[in-house]
């Protein structure tokens, strides 16, 4: 089948946003990921930075939460019980399955390539780079210092990790869950674009 959904899962300071929004616009089609957020604000009424932060970043484990005396927000429950996280993830995946159904869409982040994994019509893609590059890109790009760029390249990507394992119990840049795998350090930005847009047209 024709795949219409390309998910984008990356490594931080990749690059990976930058690619699918690259590819959305050479697609015509349209790019969630911080527009999703916006969506997922409004509809749980939670604040937008809030959002944000639980989307994809942190694991909703509570010992978790304690040893890495992360904020106490993650541990209020809402009025059934659940978790505002929980709440977040579980608007968050709806909203993802409704733009899914309705068009065909790049989604970047969000566990999308397993909130969507009963679809056959998606790509999933993971965007990795190697270390120098990534350094050089959240310097660049996000304003952190060159002292800091190492402890929070990885500090991100471990996040992202026990995130994905929470919600998915699958490891997160684990190549076997994805369709494509490409590094960004080696491809540029436009080279991964162009990859993409190749296999999308051979199927």
């Amino acid at each position: 089948m024709k795949k219409r959904i390309i998910t984008i899962s990356r490594e931080n300071g990749s690059g990976g946003r930058y690619i699918g929004e690259k590819l959305a616009e050479a697609l015509k089609i349209p790019c969630y990921d911080e527009k999703l957020m916006d969506l997922v604000a409004k509809e749980s009424g939670f604040a937008l930075d809030f959002v944000e932060e639980k989307g994809e970043r942190i694991t909703g484990s509570l010992l978790f939460n304690i040893a890495s005396s992360l904020t106490y927000a993650n541990n209020v429950f809402t009025g059934n019980g659940v978790s505002l996280q929980d709440e977040v993830y579980f608007i968050q995946s709806r909203i993802i399955k409704d733009l899914a159904e309705k068009e065909p869409c790049v989604i970047v982040g969000r566990c999308a390539d397993y909130v969507l994994r009963d679809r056959d019509d998606c790509l999933n893609v993971f965007i990795v780079a190697d270390e120098k590059s990534k350094l050089e890109r959240v310097v660049k790009y996000y304003g952190v210092s060159e002292k800091d760029a190492p402890s929070v390249l990885k500090k991100k990507d471990k996040a992202r990790y026990n995130h994905y394992k929470y919600y998915t119990d699958k490891d997160w840049g684990m190549a076997s869950n994805y369709d494509l795998c490409l590094n960004s350090g080696l491809l540029g930005i436009e080279g991964c674009v162009k990859v993409i847009q190749d296999v999308l047209a051979q199927g």
